[in-house]
């Protein structure tokens, strides 16, 4: 059932719950009307009905100022007003009671100069008010009195001293409820119209703002799940060409390291192995010039000293270039065990300490990652020589379930990263490109005699793609 609510539209659920509260509402505000209309109705014939006591029955009843009895007379002149007046013609019943209860006069004998129980009414209107109801009557009570109608208009009008106002008697009357059922019906009739009405045309209104705003609602409805919709497929296309950017940048570095393996070989087979056959041919002519007697050389040898040495150094420097533009083996290592390669390479190759602090968990990171690592400690540390001598150099690295970050710091001279940029330099760029185009995070914070920090995030996902 919740279920078939919820696919409603707002104007359907508004139709399936206001119907009923506004039903129960029209139901209960014309039952209380007619109340009020009949209970008007009732108390407007109570005081016709009084004026009918007061001016035909008073003068009677007043003659109680002299006794507590009505003569024979008074009874028939009530008796006669009773017959030849209209409004007495509709008067079924009526007693005349004295204030200690006792009947007076009654039109039904065998209630006449009788002490009878003083109920309600006669209490209101012993007081000075005039009471009126509708009174609905037991079977018992129609046989009792002779009048066999189940309801009746029962009306009790005080009868006062004129000159004092005192009470002397009470009159109870019993009409039948022909013309107030008759004038109730009619203004009950005008009034469930007019709140029939009422109620339709509130209900109508609030629909149609319902509807409109229900229409507008499921429009706007409509309107976003398109775009939702779109935004999804713009979604997938965009991770889908986020996803062949990941690939191509890790094909792209796995050709990079095999590029730089090709150059290192390159210069390893070519140009280093002249040098270092030029360097030897330089030896043998040194040696071969040395004076085996005296153990000197002739003045002209003097100059294939520099020579060789000028050799020598461009050879070692050679060898260094292609020993760090090749790539070892890392493939099959972890993190911790890269870390741990490329600090220890670089203290046995500049004697210089770095603390290596490591607090790494059990994952697998891609090959892209591994070497982005190796290249970014290598290059960072490369420059803390170059500049700082590795002045309280320290290597940090966390690893959690999906990254890896690094820092890299030293107490050094420091510099202006600003300028660092406006000059280029090749070191940094390649760092935060490496780092960048891996998806990770590269930040560098240094300044004039303060040292210099390199902290980089990389993702550690792999994209499952191969290096030859």
């Amino acid at each position: 059932m919740k279920t078939f609510f919820n696919r409603l539209s707002l104007s359907q659920q508004f139709l399936m719950v206001s119907f009923p509260v506004l039903l129960a509402g029209t139901l209960i505000v014309g039952y209380w009307i007619g109340q009020q209309l009949q209970d008007s109705v009732v108390h407007r014939i109570g005081a016709v009905t009084a004026l009918f006591v007061d001016s035909m029955v008073a003068p009677q009843v007043r003659t109680l100022l002299k006794g507590d009895q009505l003569s024979a007379s008074d009874q028939e002149a009530i008796a006669v007003s009773l017959g030849n007046t209209p409004l007495g013609q509709k008067i079924l019943s009526l007693k005349i009671w004295r204030k200690d209860g006792y009947v007076l006069f009654s039109t039904e004998k065998n209630t006449m100069d009788q002490k009878l129980p003083v109920e309600e009414g006669l209490e209101a209107a012993f007081a000075g008010n005039i009471f009126s109801e509708i009174s609905v009557r037991t079977a018992a009570q129609q046989a009792q009195h002779g009048q066999f109608l189940p309801r009746m208009i029962e009306t009790y009008t005080p009868i006062h001293e004129v000159r004092t106002g005192k009470v002397l008697a009470v009159a109870e009357l019993y009409q039948g409820p022909d013309e107030v059922d008759r004038d109730v019906a009619a203004a009950k009739q005008q009034s469930w119209l007019l709140v029939a009405g009422t109620t339709l045309t509130m209900y109508l209104l609030l629909f149609a703002l319902v509807h409109r705003g229900s229409k507008t609602i499921t429009r706007q409805q409509r309107e976003l799940s398109d775009q939702v919709n779109q935004l999804t497929v713009l979604i997938g296309q965009n991770t889908e060409l986020q996803d062949r950017v990941i690939q191509a940048a890790e094909r792209a570095t796995a050709l990079n390291e095999t590029f730089l393996r090709r150059i290192s070989s390159d210069i390893h087979d070519g140009p280093g192995q002249d040098l270092g056959f030029a360097l030897m041919q330089l030896k043998n002519i040194a040696d071969a010039g040395v004076d085996a007697e005296n153990g000197r050389q002739p003045a002209m040898l003097d100059s294939i000293e520099p020579t060789r040495l000028a050799v020598q150094s461009a050879l070692t420097d050679l060898r260094a270039i292609s020993s760090n533009l090749e790539l070892p083996d890392i493939e099959d290592l972890g993190l911790p065990a890269i870390a741990e390669r490329v600090v220890r390479d670089f203290q046995m190759k500049t004697g210089m300490h770095i603390r290596l602090d490591m607090k790494l968990d059990e994952v697998a990171a891609s090959f892209r990652s591994k070497v982005t690592l190796y290249r970014l400690l290598q290059e960072s540390l490369a420059n803390s020589f170059r500049h700082a001598q590795c002045k309280d150099c320290s290597v940090v690295l966390r690893g959690h379930a999906d990254h890896l970050t690094v820092e890299i710091s030293d107490g050094g001279p420091g510099f202006d990263p600003a300028e660092a940029v406006k000059k280029r330099r090749l070191g940094l760029q390649s760092m935060r490109q490496r780092v960048e185009v891996l998806g990770g995070s590269f930040e560098l914070t240094s300044r004039p005699s303060a040292g210099t920090l390199i902290r980089a995030t990389l993702p550690l996902a792999s994209h499952g793609i191969q290096h030859d």
